[in-house]
């Protein structure tokens, strides 16, 4: 079974990371879908679409939802690059992490605006 991430398609670093992603993913381990899609409600009745925008939520290959660096860690995986993020789970860094995490999530637009010139988008596209 896949990786299926939910991300959010106006932000434009998180539109990066699932570029990059997908560029790795040459076993085809990820599906990428936007949580701003129309019919999403209704194609994941289990994914709350405002939930899924405050913090990243991806159901992992066994079919557990997991959520933020959990979430991030296993895309990474699923595409052969795990290592380079599992540190961020590590029990004292992961509490650290995890709080890095929510405010980065908290103020993606803004981090973006800043690192990217571009605060939100329009439903960038991945590919």
């Amino acid at each position: 079974m896949m990786v299926t991430v939910f991300y959010d398609s106006m932000c434009p670093l998180c539109v990066k990371e699932m570029r990059k992603l997908s560029r790795w993913d040459g076993d085809d381990a990820l599906r990428l879908v936007d949580i701003h899609q129309a019919g999403f409600s209704i194609d994941f009745p289990n994914v709350d679409p405002s939930s899924a925008n405050r913090i990243l939520h991806a159901q992992d290959s066994d079919g557990q939802m997991v959520y933020g660096l959990d979430a991030t860690y296993v895309a990474w995986d699923a595409v052969g690059k795990g290592a380079w993020v599992s540190w961020l789970r590590w029990p004292v860094i992961a509490w650290f992490a995890d709080k890095a995490y929510l405010f980065f999530a908290q103020h993606r637009y803004r981090i973006s605006a800043i690192l990217t010139g571009q605060a939100r988008c329009q439903q960038c596209q991945i590919k």
